[in-house]
């Protein structure tokens, strides 16, 4: 399945967050959303981008855009890494990989420690309707988060 693209819907998801709480994306129409995707939960990059997001929350919170993190891990992994880093965003679990599918960032190519397949590190601008805005392929890690605030504040400007 394909990537899509700005102005595409987003495709609706429901999944299990760390806390084991089931959320739909539909869940946030009206809002902004951030949705990220990394590969796997406690790793180094994955550490570097997460935590980045951790320690600017609160711009987002303050404008009352959702985060929302997402990997192919089970909700046991995600929670331990939630705890460990203290995350205060959920992340989702998507152990069977089908939201990475539907979002077309599902590599099924086998990656070292990853196994059968991996998720590319993509991130998903979400707009208050439920439409895509802007697509981030190939993420760095350091500064990810920054670079999407600022992205966020010169969109609404």
């Amino acid at each position: 399945m394909g990537m899509p693209k700005a102005g595409d819907a987003a495709p609706e998801f429901e999944l299990q967050t760390d806390t084991g709480v089931t959320i739909r994306l539909s869940d946030h129409r009206g809002k902004k959303v951030v949705l990220f995707f990394y590969p796997k939960a406690d790793t180094p990059g994955c550490i570097k981008e997460a935590c980045g997001f951790r320690d600017d929350y609160s711009s987002f919170k303050d404008q009352d855009i959702v985060v929302l993190g997402i990997s192919p891990d089970t909700v046991r992994s995600q929670a331990d890494f939630s705890e460990k880093y203290d995350f205060p965003y959920p992340l989702l679990a998507d152990a069977d990989h089908k939201v990475a599918q539907a979002y077309g960032v599902w590599n099924a190519k086998k990656l070292l420690f990853f196994g059968i397949g991996y998720v590319l590190r993509t991130t998903f601008l979400i707009d208050e309707v439920g439409r895509i805005s802007h697509v981030y392929e190939g993420v760095k890690p350091v500064g990810h988060s920054q670079e999407i605030f600022a992205a966020l504040n010169a969109a609404s400007s």
